[in-house]
């Protein structure tokens, strides 16, 4: 079988939230792309994954530089964490982006710490 009826689809969209299609989507998006899922990830793993920036916490002038960004799959969460950076081009709420790097654990939520990016074109 090929998937689910176009009619079944419809009804699925139709009766699906904003939040619940939009994980969808991304789920969809990161598996086209190759990428592991985030809630597949495992520490110490060596991992791709792709998703969207939900938030972007730029750190204040009286602490030490670390941009923080929470990346979303669908699946889950990856803090991505730049130390010494401030503010990076291009790295924003809502972008989408590819990133790599090896999985840490802190405070009991995966982080990838200056991870090898990729942003995607805006939509």
């Amino acid at each position: 079988m090929s998937g689910p009826s176009p009619v079944r689809r419809l009804l699925r969209r139709l009766a699906s939230t904003p939040d619940e299609l939009e994980a969808s989507e991304l789920r969809e998006g990161s598996a086209a792309s190759g990428c592991t899922p985030v809630g597949q990830c495992r520490r110490g793993q060596l991992v791709s994954v792709s998703g969207r920036l939900r938030t972007v916490v730029y750190p204040p002038r009286t602490t030490a530089p670390n941009l923080e960004a929470d990346l979303y799959d669908g699946s889950d969460v990856v803090t991505l964490v730049w130390l010494g950076r401030r503010s990076i081009a291009g790295i924003e709420p809502g972008r989408a982006l590819t990133v790599s790097g090896r999985v840490a654990v802190r405070d009991d939520r995966k982080v990838i710490y200056n991870p090898y990016y990729e942003l995607e074109p805006p939509r």
